[in-house]
């Protein structure tokens, strides 16, 4: 039986993506006597060191690196969008799989120049016009976009998340496969954390949708925590509280769970996401959550069960941390977050899913064509 060949494109491959992207590698690598595997990748993120991707990626599958930027540029966007084609001309791919806002624009406009048309799937990973820190003239401009792409160049959404599943549906076709991680390979590196005092972390970019601000006054209002940022960013300058210890970049994912386990909550002050996967990490090592009440966040966290959702610093902050002071409540909260993890965030039943859907509409596309 023919290969099916596949093409992933992203511009975004940094934090919760860049681990999404190297589990996927390794479950449609597994699969190379079905499906051959590309993805072509923008490295141009600060904290993904470009040397140790092929290393860290399945060698079953193909790397290509096309240089993308996440702002417009029309000179740069066009010049990726022609190395694009030409690439995407040479692998003759049946389908594409755009992932992030800048690759789903595109990718679609590059798909548009094949003489064979591809079937395209595009997964946001978090609407550009959610974001907080643009304009409400940006996000008008950037939602407007995402409508007319859709319109002019048709593609299915696969949606990462229950919320941007909700979305997508306003904007055109959608199927819903969620974010994912290995939890039995996480779970290896569980242990019960030994803290003297109650120490809660993050896992990130130091950057504006990871609100650093909101962590920083989190950490002064409660001085008798520790806190402790896993990862490194351009608003680090924003930490300021002597109660936070920031790691800097960890380049290798042991290092970073070996730090995540050690926690004895997790936290997550986004002010904007898709679905994010420290915080499935964090609950594959059975850590109860406390995260800003917000698109992907409340997606994942079952409030009062598996950890709390939070609008502002104000009393009801207080009263979920005295609760998590409780090791039992601790525990109690994490299992079943744990629970929650394997049964709708396991990466390798939701990337056959994934597989699914691309076989299904395969075969419907090309009985059409017959």
């Amino acid at each position: 039986m023919k290969k099916i060949i596949v093409v992933h494109v992203v511009e975004a491959l940094g934090g919760g993506v860049y681990s999404y992207f190297k589990a996927l590698s390794f479950f449609f690598g597994n699969l190379n006597s079905e499906i051959e595997t590309y993805i072509i990748y923008s490295g141009n993120r600060s904290e993904i060191n470009p040397l140790k991707v092929k290393e860290e990626f399945s060698p079953d599958v193909n790397l290509i690196e096309v240089p993308m930027i996440r702002e417009f540029s029309l000179t740069k966007d066009a010049k990726s969008t022609v190395q694009l084609i030409k690439t995407l001309k040479k692998i003759n791919a049946d389908i594409i799989h755009l992932h992030s806002s800048k690759a789903g624009v595109l990718g679609r406009i590059s798909n548009f120049f094949l003489k064979k048309k591809s079937l395209v799937y595009y997964t946001p990973h978090g609407y550009s016009f959610i974001r907080t820190d643009i304009s409400k003239l940006k996000k008008t401009a950037y939602k407007l976009i995402e409508s007319k792409m859709n319109y002019f160049f048709e593609a299915t959404t696969i949606s990462c998340g229950d919320t941007e599943h909700e979305i997508a549906c306003g904007i055109g076709k959608s199927s819903l496969i969620r974010n994912g991680v290995n939890i039995k390979h996480i779970s290896k590196h569980f242990k019960m954390p030994q803290n003297e005092k109650l120490t809660i972390g993050i896992v990130g970019r130091i950057t504006e949708a990871r609100n650093p601000q909101i962590f920083n006054n989190i950490a002064l209002r409660y001085p008798k925590y520790n806190f402790i940022w896993i990862g490194d960013g351009h608003l680090r300058k924003e930490i300021t509280a002597p109660n936070i210890s920031v790691t800097g970049w960890l380049f290798n994912e042991t290092d970073v769970l070996r730090h995540l386990t050690s926690i004895d909550i997790y936290i997550q002050t986004s002010s904007w996401e898709g679905l994010p996967i420290a915080i499935l990490e964090a609950m594959a090592l059975r850590k109860p959550v406390v995260a800003t009440n917000i698109i992907g966040n409340k997606d994942i966290v079952l409030h009062n069960e598996t950890g709390f959702l939070f609008e502002t610093i104000d009393a009801s902050l207080d009263t979920y941390f005295t609760i998590l002071e409780d090791a039992d409540k601790r525990l109690e909260m994490g299992e079943k977050g744990f629970k929650r993890c394997e049964n709708l965030f396991d990466i390798n039943k939701n990337f056959n899913d994934l597989y699914s859907i691309y076989q299904k509409d395969l075969y419907i596309n090309n009985n059409k064509q017959k």
